[in-house]
């Protein structure tokens, strides 16, 4: 697989863009491919920018799930894990098989949808049934393994499962290292970590999550949990917008 990327001068942007994206992780326990993703795709593409975003986010997940592992909801995960699977491989066929504009159209939308569930913060207080664990795992995988962006469905299901702010944070680390392993193992076998370019920007970017991470963990940030997850929404509907436009179908 072969891709061209801008010069080295012209990405230091998207540094900013991933001590960022690891710093609202750090406060959240997700969300960091939801930033990265939609951003670097506007000049990247979705074959490096999906592989590099996958090894950063399971370093990212096994680094904050290390901590927190007596407060992970296992019951919660399980049956998440058939359904996670079965997404993971059908999303790896597309991104191999189907042509970047339809990609970054679909990106765009579900990126919008997401972004303005959290900026009018529509969130439900009864809980859901595990049925919704099928599409929650099969949607998540598949979004996982095309743009990086697993998260939104598995979030949304666990929302509406668990209550407990730790055991919701910690649960999310254990079920990002899961599943992150598992992509990463399909990846390599379809080939899309042998790029030598992934490995590189991998390495280099590893103290930008770092320091994104531990500020996350240890700033005590003057904003209410509600604010933030709106301010979250406004960025992720911004980026869809970008992602949409970038498609063509807008220009």
């Amino acid at each position: 697989m072969h891709y061209t990327l801008p010069p080295l001068a012209e990405l230091w942007p998207f540094g900013l863009v991933i001590f960022g994206a690891y710093f609202v992780r750090g406060i959240t326990g997700f969300g960091s491919g939801l930033i990265i993703v939609p951003l670097l795709a506007l000049a990247l593409p979705l074959q490096f920018v999906v592989p590099l975003t996958l090894l950063l986010d399971f370093s990212a997940s096994v680094a904050l799930g290390r901590h927190a592992r007596e407060h992970i909801a296992w019951q919660e995960i399980r049956p998440l894990i058939p359904f996670s699977l079965t997404g993971i491989v059908l999303g790896v066929l597309l991104l191999i098989k189907v042509p970047k504009e339809p990609l970054l159209l679909v990106l765009g939308v579900l990126i919008m949808l997401f972004g303005l569930r959290s900026l009018l913060n529509l969130h439900g207080d009864k809980p859901i049934s595990r049925i919704w664990a099928a599409p929650a795992g099969i949607l998540g995988g598949g979004i996982g393994a095309l743009f990086g962006t697993g998260g939104p469905p598995y979030v949304i299901y666990m929302n509406h499962r668990i209550k407990d702010k730790a055991a919701l944070r910690a649960t999310f680390s254990g079920l990002f290292t899961l599943e992150g392993a598992t992509r990463i193992v399909t990846f390599m076998l379809a080939g899309l970590l042998l790029h030598s370019t992934i490995w590189l920007a991998f390495l280099v970017c590893i103290p930008l999550m770092a320091g994104g991470l531990y500020l996350g963990n240890h700033v005590h940030v003057g904003i209410t949990r509600e604010r933030l997850t709106q301010l979250i929404g406004a960025l992720l509907l911004s980026s869809g917008v970008s992602l949409i436009w970038k498609s063509g179908v807008l220009g």
